[in-house]
């Protein structure tokens, strides 16, 4: 209200101002009358356009005293679902744990973030329109790009192998250093890990994600510390 008085309050000041100024260029009475006519015109109309704004504010404040919070109205989404804002929040949790495993590709584990998925998938939280999208389709996509491996391959030695070598291969573990991997897999048939013979068929499991850092650790330090080759 405080607006409208000081709105008025200008308004009939610029009349006044307005009144004065034309007085002062020694108008005629015709056109000081009719400029008193257009100024009380205008202002019957700014005050019309006052009174209907106020009415909109106030609609607009009875409309908002009658919204619920967001709160109230993600309570009711939830429990369209049966599931509460705690229920939502841990499922969440698990997508971005699922989420992790996946870009991380761990090796022998597909088959059960495969499970882990269809577990999710069939929650009937994943329906709620911020995860559905992230559950039924960016998971589905990142899963089927996902190009599993075999958990294990077999390799037959030919002449002139070691394990050594056979680590190194870029088909397998491509670091000879990780040669511990296939002669612990292999002990019923290595007796000696430095006597192979050509025809003996090994196992080469994969390497889990810490064994791979491991050995490129064991790599890494090793040739850093190599002196480095003086020439002549």
């Amino acid at each position: 209200m405080n607006f409208y008085k000081y709105f008025l309050g200008i308004m009939t000041l610029v009349l006044a101002f307005a009144v004065t100024t034309q007085a002062q260029e020694e108008m005629t009475t015709e056109e000081w009358q009719a400029e008193i006519n257009r100024l009380t015109e205008k202002k019957a109309s700014l005050t019309q356009e006052i009174n209907t704004l106020k009415s909109e504010v106030d609609d607009l404040k009875a409309k908002y005293a009658g919204l619920q919070t967001y709160e109230d109205c993600m309570d009711e989404v939830y429990a369209l679902v049966g599931a509460s804002k705690t229920d939502a929040e841990r499922f969440q949790s698990k997508i971005d744990a699922l989420n992790a495993k996946i870009q991380r590709r761990e090796q022998g584990t597909k088959e059960d973030i495969l499970a882990e998925w269809e577990a999710l998938k069939n929650n009937k939280i994943s329906a709620l329109p911020e995860y559905y999208d992230v559950v039924h389709n960016q998971m589905k996509r990142a899963l089927d790009a996902w190009d599993d491996k075999p958990k294990e391959i077999l390799y037959t030695v030919v002449k002139g192998d070691h394990l050594w070598g056979i680590a190194g291969k870029s088909e397998h573990y491509d670091n000879p250093f990780a040669w511990p991997k296939i002669y612990k897999a292999n002990r019923d048939k290595i007796k000696n890990p430095d006597l192979i013979y050509p025809k003996q068929e090994f196992l080469i499991p994969n390497l889990t994600e810490d064994e791979k850092d491991y050995y490129n650790k064991a790599r890494s330090t090793y040739y850093k510390s190599v002196p480095p080759t003086q020439s002549n």
